[in-house]
């Protein structure tokens, strides 16, 4: 396929989200003329929805340690170019009220769509070009990129893939970021869904009915990393962002340790009361939510006065408060993650403008790459910051 001359462009982004406009913006101040392909009917659908729309667009805390990768190391160095106060320095310019709300997540004050707006208006004033509702389909490079489309034919010197993932399809997501990656010869680390709520099996379900509805703060471990935020028992299993956070390392098959006492020292608590008489759900109930204090007891310890417990007994039931083991049979899936984790191999591009080693002015950047971030912002930051790199480049 050939593009005609009138519809040559020196960079081409594929993806209208967070990452595709923050690249284009970042080409377009450079003088390059920038196409925006985005096959919806309007950009930044992610960002609209994220942080129950308000966005929690960048994470004060940010650095390579929020962030899961096969190659730690590979988001270092773009994070390091463009940090959270880089983007805080521009909504601050755009006069958007935000406000931190805590563990270092900044959130607008109103709405989301301040931020679409922000990206719209910075778009605009760099020349870029942006195409809705125009569908990407056979990409070919010859000397330069060609990209056919049903708005037509177009190409470009560089071509941005900033097609995101494959979580919340009603967005739109689909898999033709990775197709194109594969299509030019590109490895893939497998994908699978990240920031999830985790499922029980229907018989274990039935067992933690009692439970659901209860929100607590716990100390969540499991695949080799820890979360101190709330969890959320539900008809399904569990959510809440200490698991979300764990569902990202969490593997198939592996438990997950829930510590329902993070700051007690359970055997400690259970002896120096055994003299009461209490029974165990009550003490249980003056340190947990009292139904889930009652329900837990109910399923894991019978409730009685801690007088007749053994020692053996009493330091069981500490064990067991502060290693909850729960067996997860799976997660609700893309329909229910916030990202997908896994995506284009790292060892594939550069780390310090996110080109493809092996294929000349084809750039990955955002959530399409094996970089996923932890809950809180830090998707946002990585958007940002690989879209910067790239942009600096393309």
């Amino acid at each position: 396929m050939e593009a005609e001359s009138s519809v040559q462009w020196d960079v081409i982004v594929l993806g209208g989200g967070a990452a595709g406009l923050f690249c284009a913006i970042e080409a377009g101040k450079r003088g390059r003329s920038t196409l925006v392909i985005e096959h919806s009917e309007r950009v930044g659908k992610k960002i609209a929805i994220s942080g129950g729309g308000r966005c929690n667009f960048t994470n004060l805390n940010t650095g390579p340690e929020n962030f899961l990768s096969a190659n730690p190391n590979f988001a270092k160095s773009a994070l390091a170019r463009y940090r959270p106060r880089d983007f805080i320095e521009l909504v601050e310019r755009h006069h958007i009220p935000y406000h931190e709300k805590k563990l270092g997540q900044l959130f607008c004050d109103d709405s989301s769509r301040r931020i679409i707006r922000m990206l719209l208006d910075e778009c605009e004033s760099a020349g870029v070009e942006i195409r809705l509702n125009c569908r990407a389909g056979r990409v070919e490079k010859n000397e330069r990129f060609v990209v056919e489309t049903n708005q037509g034919v177009f190409s470009s010197e560089a071509l941005v893939v900033a097609t995101g993932g494959l979580s919340v399809p009603p967005t739109g997501a689909t898999d033709f970021g990775y197709a194109l990656a594969r299509r030019f010869g590109l490895a893939l680390v497998e994908t699978r869904p990240a920031l999830v709520p985790l499922t029980f099996a229907p018989n274990k379900l039935e067992e933690l009915k009692a439970l659901s509805g209860v929100s607590i703060d716990a100390l969540v471990s499991g695949g080799g990393a820890q979360f101190r935020e709330n969890i959320l028992l539900t008809h399904r299993g569990l959510s809440g962002p200490a698991i979300l956070q764990i569902s990202s390392y969490w593997k198939r098959g592996e438990p997950i340790s829930i510590n329902l006492l993070p700051e007690t020292d359970a055997r400690e608590l259970l002896e120096s009361k055994r003299r009461s008489g209490i029974e165990l759900a009550n003490l249980l109930g003056q340190h947990l939510p009292r139904r889930f204090a009652h329900a837990w007891s109910n399923l894991y310890a019978p409730s009685r006065p801690l007088n007749r417990y053994s020692t053996k007994e009493l330091a069981e039931i500490a064990c067991a408060l502060h290693d909850w083991r729960l067996y997860p049979e799976g997660t609700e899936g893309y329909r229910k993650a916030e990202v997908t984790a896994g995506g284009v191999d790292t060892n594939e591009l550069s780390s310090r403008t996110m080109e493809a080693r092996r294929v000349p002015g084809l750039y990955f950047i955002g959530e399409v790459v094996d970089v996923t971030g932890q809950l809180g912002g830090y998707n946002f930051q990585w958007a940002w910051a690989s879209a910067y790199a790239a942009g600096q480049y393309v």
